[in-house]
């Protein structure tokens, strides 16, 4: 004989939701010690509160959860390192608290990103210190809730003494977190840098040079100052022996500049 699941028979021949005359106290009861808060999780995994009734003889676990999630229209995704077998029944309980019933059971973790429901093994849990460089742990946590990758049951932390951030949890929880921080750093390193401050004196203004020709007189002005003058030596010499030899105007009798001075 083949091993199946067997859904419970007086909801026919197909799993439903039901027993709503199961006593509220043992709901509540059993609700208390296996499920979580609601608030604890990442996106929120929205179940029905009513029961549900599913009897297992010797099924595998993975086909088990794939049936639960199909019955509650999830997507679940199911390691491979989940390979034990259900046996036995099992109570009648909400879906989450069925669900964390499971986990508790079978040693598994599941984390649920929006879209896909993800079941492990806790063996496949890990443990990675990330590099938050430019980015403050706030700033990634806040990112982190915003998005709803954030979850209550696994870490995330600054490192003790470190620029560190410690995150620790399913493969899935861990790859979200570490893609945020990603994000958020490629965000900040495309930010505009404002200008860096001047460090020692400013700077000299450029220099500015003209040359002015003027017959055969060469003038150079330097930043708009007069620098040096080349070319009028020849013609004052000049100037300054017909002062000397013929007087004032060239007259020999008239008494040279030079003369009177003495």
């Amino acid at each position: 004989m083949t091993s199946r699941a067997i859904p419970d028979q007086s909801f026919g021949a197909t799993h439903r939701w039901g027993r709503r005359s199961v006593a509220a106290s043992v709901v509540a009861a059993v609700a208390a010690v296996v499920a979580l808060p609601s608030t604890t999780h990442a996106a929120q995994l929205k179940l029905p509160d009513t029961t549900y009734t599913y009897t297992v003889i010797n099924q595998d676990l993975s086909a088990a959860l794939q049936e639960f999630g199909s019955n509650l229209n999830i997507k679940v995704n199911v390691s491979q390192e989940v390979r034990s077998r259900i046996q036995g029944r099992l109570p009648d309980l909400p879906p989450l608290a069925f669900l964390n019933r499971l986990a508790a059971l079978y040693n598994l973790e599941w984390y649920y990103d929006g879209q896909v429901l993800h079941v492990t093994s806790a063996r496949e849990s890990q443990s990675r210190l990330l590099v938050p460089g430019p980015v403050p742990f706030e700033r990634l946590a806040s990112t982190l809730a915003a998005f709803d990758v954030a979850d209550e049951r696994y870490a995330v932390r600054p490192a003790p003494n470190t620029q560190l951030v410690l995150v620790t949890g399913p493969p899935r929880f861990v790859a979200l977190v570490e893609q945020t921080l990603n994000g958020l750093i490629a965000e900040e390193q495309a930010r505009p840098k404002p200008a860096e401050a001047r460090v020692g004196p400013p700077p000299s203004p450029r220099e500015t040079f003209l040359t002015v020709f003027r017959g055969s007189q060469t003038t150079i002005f330097r930043n708009g100052r007069l620098e040096a003058t080349f070319g009028s030596n020849e013609s004052s010499d000049a100037s300054s022996g017909r002062e000397q030899s013929g007087g004032r105007d060239g007259d020999p009798n008239t008494p040279s500049r030079h003369d009177n001075s003495r």
